[in-house]
């Protein structure tokens, strides 16, 4: 997993609420290896609308979201996490997202960053105002730096922050336990004989 500790970048604004995961990999795409590229698929149905805002040229490149209440709800899907990340999107900023895809996101290297409904409307707002703005996400500092030069703290839970910065999954952070786990199998054996 890739270390996230700081990113600087422009912001992706999905002005609505209730943006499922239907809607960010849609379900036909699910039968998919995960060495498959989810990025590709990533909107698929919602960006044939020339409107989208993903469609606009200002938003390319673009690694952070910034979306309205409950973001990335609806079936568990692991696969709209997949596809963000495939697509070089690293954090999303929302007054709440789905509960699993939170979890996933954590577990899959992606943070997704919980602000006050009116500190998001702000983000969208600016972001409205000049697309292709950055923004910045400063995970030791636990902060939001908007398009306007204003910071926002949020919370995140201090085993996935570590897990993040150090680019470790659950398996890799298990890994990292190796000589503990091998000192005390080793005094259990010992204790047996």
């Amino acid at each position: 997993m890739e270390p996230f500790v700081r990113l600087d970048a422009v912001a992706l604004p999905i002005a609505r609420p209730n943006v499922d995961t239907d809607q960010i990999v849609p379900a036909r795409y699910l039968q998919k290896p995960r060495s498959d590229n989810f990025g590709d698929y990533l909107f698929r149905d919602v960006r044939e609308d020339p409107a989208f805002v993903f469609n606009r040229e200002a938003y390319r490149g673009a690694r952070i979201v910034v979306a309205e209440r409950n973001f990335a709800c609806g079936s568990s899907r692991e696969h709209a996490v997949w596809a963000l990340y495939d697509h070089g999107f690293r954090a999303a900023i929302a007054p709440s997202f789905g509960d699993i895809f939170a979890s996933n996101a954590l577990k899959n290297g992606f943070l997704p960053i919980v602000l006050p409904a009116a500190t998001v409307a702000q983000l969208l707002a600016q972001l409205d105002t000049h697309p292709g703005a950055r923004m910045a996400v400063d995970l030791p500092r636990q902060v939001v730096r908007a398009a306007d030069g204003t910071e926002h703290p949020f919370d995140v839970d201090a085993f996935a922050k570590h897990c993040l910065i150090e680019g470790l999954d659950e398996i890799s952070y298990t890994l990292t336990l190796m000589p503990a786990i091998e000192a005390y199998e080793a005094r259990v054996t010992e204790d047996i004989r």
